[in-house]
C-alpha cells in the first residue's frame, strides 16, 4: 500500500465512498467519525493524511488541528479538509491555521487523489530530512536553525503579463517575498548574481497549458530549482489538469478567481517549507561529511548510522511499521586482498558500496561499518519485502565480477547477508529488544549462521519479540 489515509467523516456512506476511492489507488483507510475517535485512531497508528469533514459532532478542523498540536502531531500529520460550504472565507480561515487544502464537494476523483499523493509525498520528504537532521544533532554537529534568511525570490509566469496588472499590487502587499513577472521563455533564466527562484507561481490561461507542462518539467529537472516551490494557478478551472500538474511535481493548485490574499497564503506556507527543507539539507550536509562518511567508499560510517538506526526504530516503533536490518559481509575478503592486492580489495569495497546505494531507496541507509562489513536498514520493509531486497542484492554481488585496475581478469566476489525484521503492533516492542545494539546483535547472528551454512545467501533471524 502507498500509505494511510485516515477520513473523519460522520456520514458512513461518505466514509465508505472514499474507501473505495482509496482502495483502487492502494491506499490503506483507517475512519473515525469524530474527532475523540481521530484522535484514539492516531494514538493507534500516525496516518500519512487526514481527509476531514468539515462538521463533526465534537468540532470541526479547527479544534482538530489544536488536538493535533497539543499532541505535538500538527507538524507530522497533513490535514485536507472536505468542505459542503467552500466560502472565501472559512478558506482562509482554516488555510490560515495550518490545514494543507479546502476541497469543495463533490470533490473530482482524479483531483483528491493527486492532491493526496501531492501532500504525503511533500511530508514524506520533509519527514526523511527531519529524521536525517535529528541524527546530527545526536552526534553533536548541527546547530540551531535560523529563523530568519534572505528575502525569498518568486516569479508569475504568465504568458499574458497584462492578465495580473490587477492581480499583482495585492499579491506583493501579502507576502514578504520579492515577486518577478515573466513569461515561460524567461521563467529559469538565472539572476546576475547567478541566484534561481526560490518559488514559482504559473498562471495557466486558457489553451496555453502545453508550454507550461514543459516548464514544470524543466523546473523540477533543474538542479538549480529542483526544490523551488510552485504554486499552479488555472484561470479556467479544470480539475483533470491540475491533477496532472500536481503529479508532475507542483506543490499547490488554486484557481485565479481567488482573492491574491488567498495566493499569497498558499504562496508564504509553501515557501516556509521550502526554508526549512533548504536548512535540513544544509545542516545534514554541511560540516559532518569527514566526520560520519567512510572516506574509501563514500557511504555513511559506523559514527552514523548507529545513532540513525537508533532513530528509524523509535519512529518505527511509534508510528506501528515495520523495518529491517541487515549486515552483509564479502565473502574470503581476505583471499581477495591476499590474491591480488590491498588496492584490489580496496577498488572491490568502492564497487560493492556503489551496487549496494544504486540497488536501494533513497530512503534506505548503507553503512560501511567495518572493513568488509555493511548496515542496511530498510525502514517500512516488512519480511516479504526485505527479504526479497537481500535476495536482489546477493544476486547483484554474485552475478557480475569485478572490473579492477591492474588485475589480470574480472575478480568474482559474493556476499552473505544476515537480517532481522521489526514488524510488531504499536507499543508491542520494548526498549531493549529495539535498541542498535540488541539490532545489531541479532543481525549479526544471522549473518553468522549465513557464513556457516555457506556464504552467499540470505539468513533471517528470529522477529524482534
Amino acid at each position: 500500500m502507498h500509505g494511510n489515509i485516515l477520513v473523519i467523516d460522520p456520514i458512513a456512506t461518505n466514509r465508505i465512498v472514499l474507501r473505495v476511492k482509496l482502495a483502487a489507488s492502494h491506499y490503506d483507510m483507517t475512519q473515525a467519525d469524530s474527532i475523540a475517535a481521530a484522535m484514539r485512531a492516531v494514538g493507534q497508528s500516525v496516518p500519512d493524511l487526514i481527509l476531514c469533514a468539515d462538521s463533526l459532532p465534537d468540532g470541526g478542523p479547527l479544534r482538530l488541528l489544536a488536538r493535533l498540536r497539543k499532541a505535538g502531531l500538527d507538524t507530522k500529520i497533513p490535514v485536507i479538509v472536505l468542505s459542503a460550504s467552500n466560502t472565501a472565507e472559512s478558506r482562509m480561515r482554516l488555510l490560515a491555521a495550518g490545514v494543507e487544502d479546502v476541497l469543495e464537494k463533490p470533490v473530482d476523483d482524479s483531483f483528491l487523489l493527486a492532491r493526496a499523493r501531492s501532500v504525503i509525498r511533500a511530508f514524506a520528504s520533509a519527514s526523511e530530512w527531519k529524521l536525517r537532521d535529528g541524527t546530527s544533532r545526536a552526534l553533536g554537529f548541527a546547530e540551531p536553525s535560523a529563523q530568519f534568511g534572505p528575502r525569498q525570490k518568486v516569479r508569475i509566469v504568465a504568458h499574458d503579463l497584462d492578465i495580473l496588472a490587477a492581480w499583482r499590487p495585492k499579491l506583493c502587499s501579502s507576502t514578504r517575498a520579492a515577486l518577478t513577472p515573466c513569461t515561460p521563455g524567461l521563467a529559469v533564466d538565472g539572476d546576475d548574481d547567478g541566484d534561481m527562484a526560490d518559488g514559482f507561481v504559473l498562471v495557466i490561461e486558457p489553451g496555453k497549458s502545453g508550454d507550461m507542462f514543459a516548464l514544470l518539467a524543466t523546473i523540477r529537472s533543474n538542479a538549480a530549482t529542483r526544490h523551488s516551490a510552485i504554486l499552479v494557478v488555472q484561470v479556467d478551472r479544470d480539475p483533470k489538469l491540475g491533477a496532472q500538474l500536481l503529479d508532475m511535481g507542483a506543490n499547490d493548485v488554486m484557481t485565479f478567481d481567488s482573492d491574491p490574499a488567498e495566493v499569497a497564503l498558499r504562496l508564504e506556507a509553501l515557501l516556509s517549507r521550502k526554508r526549512l527543507s533548504d536548512t535540513l539539507r544544509d545542516t545534514v550536509r554541511s560540516g559532518i561529511e569527514a566526520a560520519v562518511i567512510d572516506p574509501l567508499t563514500g557511504l555513511h560510517n559506523r559514527r552514523y548510522a548507529i545513532p540513525h538506526l537508533s532513530r528509524i526504530a523509535e519512529r518505527a516503533t511509534r508510528a506501528g511499521k515495520p523495518f529491517a536490518v541487515m549486515v552483509a559481509d564479502m565473502d574470503h575478503f581476505k583471499q581477495i586482498n591476499d590474491t591480488h592486492g590491498h588496492a584490489a580489495g580496496d577498488a572491490v569495497l568502492v564497487e560493492t558500496a556503489r551496487r549496494l546505494r544504486e540497488n536501494l531507496r533513497a530512503v534506505d541507509l548503507v553503512a560501511r561499518i567495518g572493513g568488509e562489513e555493511f548496515l542496511i536498514v530498510l525502514p517500512g520493509a516488512g519480511l516479504q519485502s526485505a527479504k526479497h531486497a537481500a535476495q536482489r542484492l546477493c544476486r547483484m554481488i554474485r552475478g557480475t565480477a569485478f572490473d579492477v585496475p591492474g588485475a589480470t581478469s574480472p575478480i568474482s566476489a559474493t556476499i552473505s547477508i544476515g537480517m532481522t525484521v521489526c514488524d510488531l503492533p504499536n507499543g508491542a516492542s520494548t526498549t531493549l529488544a529495539m535498541s542498535p545494539e540488541a539490532l545489531l546483535d541479532r543481525a549479526d547472528k544471522a549473518l553468522y549462521g549465513a557464513k556457516t551454512e555457506g556464504r552467499d545467501r540470505v539468513t533471517l533471524s528470529r522477529p524482534a519479540a
